[in-house]
């Protein structure tokens, strides 16, 4: 190990990550396959919850708002299917250091390994569930722009963002375990104050509180482009600066933490 990685652990391990990004892949597909293994439909299991989600919330929540299902249903489903993703990176992260406890003690691999297969493996289970998105829109009527393409760099810088936020929860959550089960009964709640049910212009009170929640902008910078609108400037430069100053705290934590991990789990 040279100079700069005695100095700098963080960013050797990261970098390391980077060149074992085939281990990441198949860590993550191995693990898909062990949790529907001998199961008919396997992942599309979670193709069809959403789907029924959708249909049961849609329209039970269009009343409820007073929208019409043809307007709300799309922002629903698109709504369920992003929250469906930022909360599994999390609630998982909490304890993932701790079941890759044998890995870790026993094989030369960064650490930051298993914070990028569990984003991976999420983003497939997104893949899984876009399709719903796609046939809600097209029985719904819901046209698709060259607006549309935005949710891909969208998607982008979000995943970014929960990369750190991984990598953050599991080197907490491997200190303190209390924290699984504070993310655990925070995570329902804050499910309802996001605007997965609804969006912020919905509300008859200030959209201003809804927006001091960072799940709000990660749901929104995708949700915009899906409904053929551009995200707003605020929403963009809100993504990039939890980015920045996110990484900025895990990348300064993980650096004088990185060699405790293992005697923590």
């Amino acid at each position: 190990m040279n100079q700069n990685e005695n100095r700098f652990p963080a960013l050797a391990d990261l970098k390391r990550t980077l060149k074992h990004w085939p281990i990441v892949r198949f860590m993550a597909v191995s693990d898909l396959r062990a949790r529907y293994k001998r199961s008919v439909l396997g992942p599309f299991w979670l193709t069809l919850s959403t789907a029924a989600g959708s249909a049961g919330l849609g329209f039970l929540w269009s009343e409820l708002m007073k929208m019409e299902a043809k307007a709300f249903v799309p922002t629903l489903t698109a709504g369920l299917i992003l929250w469906q993703f930022i909360s599994g990176v999390i609630v998982e992260s909490t304890t993932l250091f701790s079941r890759q406890a044998s890995i870790i003690r026993n094989m030369n691999l960064p650490l930051s390994i298993h914070p990028a297969q569990l984003l991976f493996r999420h983003l497939i289970n997104l893949a899984h569930n876009i399709p719903v998105f796609v046939v809600v829109a097209l029985v719904l009527g819901l046209p698709f722009t060259a607006t549309s393409w935005l949710a891909i760099p969208g998607l982008l810088l979000v995943s970014m963002n929960m990369l750190w936020v991984a990598l953050l929860f599991s080197i907490l959550g491997a200190r303190y375990r209390d924290l699984e089960y504070l993310i655990s009964a925070a995570m329902p709640l804050l499910m309802f104050i996001s605007p997965v049910f609804y969006r912020p212009d919905y509300l008859p009170f200030s959209a201003d509180i809804i927006w001091m929640n960072p799940f709000s902008h990660f749901i929104e910078l995708v949700r915009y482009p899906l409904l053929g609108s551009v995200p707003p400037a605020f929403v963009i430069q809100t993504n990039i600066a939890l980015l920045i100053g996110g990484w900025s705290l895990t990348l300064w934590l993980f650096n004088k933490k990185h060699d405790r991990v293992s005697f923590w789990v």
